[in-house]
């Protein structure tokens, strides 16, 4: 099958289509500032043809999306048909725990709060010193 008879559609309709973003005028401006590769190399417009094969590159919510286009698509449908234009190829991410104290939940205890009053340098909190 040659390049020129594949199926193809614009870059900014097929993400949003894929659900990668809420709304079609999101995806072309991502694909405008230049944030989006097409088998390696940057694209700029968004009118830019993609079919079956082709491989995206970019970031969504500070994860890099690695995505291989399986299906066109007719519509924007529900996730589960969404889900059925793409493969996934983003490597897998662990989540680390951002704050100190990740481990436990809610308010810091008492002896909590005096422990990180020392780590902050403040030996005694009530002092007038």
């Amino acid at each position: 099958m040659s390049d020129a008879a594949r199926p193809t559609i614009r870059l900014d309709k097929w993400l949003w289509h894929a659900r990668f973003f809420k709304s079609r005028s999101i995806a072309a401006g991502i694909v405008s500032a230049g944030k989006v590769r097409v088998g390696g190399n940057p694209v700029s417009k968004p009118a830019r043809a993609v079919g079956a094969g082709d491989v995206l590159t970019f970031v969504q919510a500070e994860q890099t999306k690695v995505i291989r286009i399986l299906d066109c698509g007719t519509r924007r449908g529900p996730a589960p048909e969404a889900q059925a234009l793409y493969e996934d190829l983003s490597p897998v991410t662990v989540a680390t725990p951002q704050g100190p104290l990740s481990d436990r939940k809610g308010r810091p205890t008492k002896k909590d709060r005096r422990d990180m009053m020392t780590q902050r340098g403040m030996d005694d909190p009530f002092s007038l010193e």
